[in-house]
């Protein structure tokens, strides 16, 4: 995706953003205003005009990306153009307002502009790395593929733990055993697994992350067992649980990047719609005093 974007129609949207920011460093550059530059000069209305229907143009994408029959150009197309002439409008909203700030709604728009085209650098990134982490993470498997491998590995488990007298046991290890959780959690790739051990208060449960828990009571119930068949039974668990251990890795590894790649949303979206209504009041203002 990521190259797709840089690349279409061969950097268009690069050009035309450098070549947009270059013109308005330059009419900045020759201005020559009575006093210092800023929003109120001839030029300072242009650029701020430029500005605000760049606002206005760069949050219609998400009106775009869900308009599947317009032929208004490609989503593609748009979300280029999106990302460069975003990242020109931080220029171009800076020289309009000549680098003068103040405790005012006008500066309130200008910070929220450079926070949503930062959020939006954020964005980028994501949509950089994370995707190739997300292939590498599931070696070639998808989430489904492996959590259907957790489903076996937890059948046989409980199968063999049946011959080996461990049932209540392993049962609670599978059945307390916690994959995603709040989003907090996701993001965080926690582990809020539990267990009850053997012979432990009823219903009061241990903590099991990253099934750690239930290998070492196994572990200690081998060194124990002097029947070769329970030993072999309690064998196979150890490396079921192991085999779960490395697949639950895997998938909270992938549930943190896929919330990692939709939280930055969770900013961008909310703060543009702020933009707009301190940009609307800005305006309103600027011409109420005009």
């Amino acid at each position: 995706m990521y190259q797709s974007i840089t690349n279409y129609k061969g950097g268009r949207y690069f050009w035309v953003a450098t070549i947009l920011s270059l013109a308005s460093a330059l009419a900045y550059y020759m201005h020559q205003p009575i006093n210092s530059a800023n929003g109120g000069t001839w030029l300072g209305y242009t650029l701020g005009t430029i500005g605000a229907l760049l606002i206005v143009w760069l949050m219609l994408l998400g009106v775009r990306k869900r308009s599947y029959s317009s032929n208004m150009g490609t989503v593609q197309g748009w979300t280029s153009a999106h990302v460069y002439l975003g990242t020109a409008l931080l220029l171009i909203a800076t020289l309009h307002c000549g680098l003068q700030f103040g405790s005012n709604i006008h500066t309130l728009a200008y910070v929220l502009m450079v926070i949503v085209i930062l959020s939006g650098f954020f964005g980028i990134y994501t949509y950089i790395r994370y995707p190739n982490l997300m292939t590498s993470n599931r070696s070639g498997e998808t989430l489904d593929g492996l959590l259907e491998q957790i489903q076996k590995i937890d059948d046989r488990c409980i199968k063999d733990a049946k011959g080996a007298n461990l049932s209540e046991l392993i049962e609670s290890a599978v059945l307390g055993c916690s994959i995603g959780g709040s989003w907090w959690q996701q993001l965080r790739s926690s582990d809020t697994s539990t267990m009850q051990l053997p012979g432990g208060p009823k219903g009061k449960s241990v903590e099991n992350k990253n099934q750690e828990r239930i290998i070492t009571v196994l572990a200690e119930r081998l060194s124990q067992t002097q029947n070769s068949t329970e030993s072999g039974l309690i064998q196979s668990l150890l490396a079921n649980f192991a085999a779960k251990q490395t697949l639950l890795s895997r998938i909270r590894r992938d549930v943190q990047i896929r919330g990692l790649l939709k939280v930055w949303l969770y900013f961008h979206v909310p703060l543009s719609f702020g933009l707009l209504a301190a940009l609307s009041v800005h305006i309103i203002v600027v011409f109420y005093y005009w």
